[in-house]
């Protein structure tokens, strides 16, 4: 088992559907192709715009073992673990090592908020469930627990906790948890439309969910970025930033979809309770896609 190599974009994959809802692996793995093939650095599946939580635990089984075999080793591939109960995440994490996980993107507990005292509890446990290294996915404005720089510190001792995807919103958590830490963790960008300050401040990498759509434009963002490019890294942010904002709305899953839908990547079907975007709204969301399609970056050279 190769370790991870912390860096780079990870995408959160979609999770591929067919009409009648079943689950679409052929589908699925396809999208992933386009991705590699731009140079995506690892894959993140089952996270949450791979619709986690809707999918059965045979499922989850099915799909990520396919997955395994079918990058063969080409960059690192996690699952997230994005369960209800610290039990049920225990028993996916062991699980997903057995199946050839690389690594976990762990959440908080689905439903329940718990306190301070049981979101450690809930990380402890499951980081001893197997010897995979982990994403640790601190996301309050989504999943309302929040794991503060402090709590990282008394975390710190739990070797398989390898890395952060910090999507609190506020990039000052970045320098606090450097501050508090060291080099304790690496540090992954979350929030799509906050990547470029996280790099800045000292992510490593990017978990995306827009590099579904755009995976050219979004390797290139990173390249010119991480090769000290600013003023050229900025032209392009800002021009792929009207779509970043997709990712920080409460229909992320359907917005990130019915782009990568328009870019020829899968369909923007989602399992209900997600239903597919109407009226005002989906001619909002389809007028950013299609006016970035025709001014992206080398747009009719």
């Amino acid at each position: 088992m190769p370790a991870v190599s912390w860096t780079g974009v990870f995408p959160a994959v979609c999770t591929q559907f067919h009409s009648d809802y079943a689950l679409n692996i052929p589908g699925t793995l396809a999208h992933v192709d386009a991705m590699l093939a731009a140079g995506v650095h690892g894959l993140v599946m089952m996270g949450s715009v791979g619709e986690n939580t809707t999918l059965e635990p045979s499922e989850k089984r099915e799909l990520f073992k396919a997955t395994i075999a079918h990058v063969g080793g080409r960059v690192p591939v996690l699952t997230g673990v994005a369960e209800y109960t610290t039990a049920q995440a225990c028993r996916w994490a062991a699980e997903a090592a057995k199946l050839g996980a690389d690594g976990l993107m762990v959440l908080p507990p689905m439903v329940y908020k718990g306190d301070d005292r049981e979101t450690l509890a809930h990380f402890r446990t499951v980081a001893k469930a197997s010897d995979r290294p982990i994403m640790v996915y601190n996301n309050p404005p989504a999943y309302k627990a929040d794991i503060t720089p402090e709590m990282f510190v008394e975390l710190a001792d739990e070797p398989t906790l390898a890395c952060i995807k910090e999507s609190s919103d506020n990039p000052r958590r970045i320098t606090d948890i450097i501050n508090l830490t060291g080099d304790r963790y690496v540090i992954f960008a979350g929030v799509d439309d906050l990547f470029l300050e996280c790099l800045l401040l000292g992510a490593v990498g990017w978990v995306s969910g827009l590099v579904n759509a755009f995976p050219a434009e979004n390797r290139l963002v990173w390249d010119l970025a991480t090769a000290g490019k600013w003023e050229e890294a900025r032209a392009v942010y800002r021009w792929y930033t009207p779509l970043l904002h997709l990712d920080t709305h409460p229909k992320l899953v359907q917005y990130i979809k019915l782009a990568s839908t328009e870019c020829g990547y899968g369909t923007e079907l989602c399992r209900p309770p997600r239903l597919p975007l109407v009226g005002e709204e989906r001619e909002r969301v389809l007028g950013i896609i299609r006016k970035a399609k025709a001014t992206r970056p080398g747009a009719g050279k």
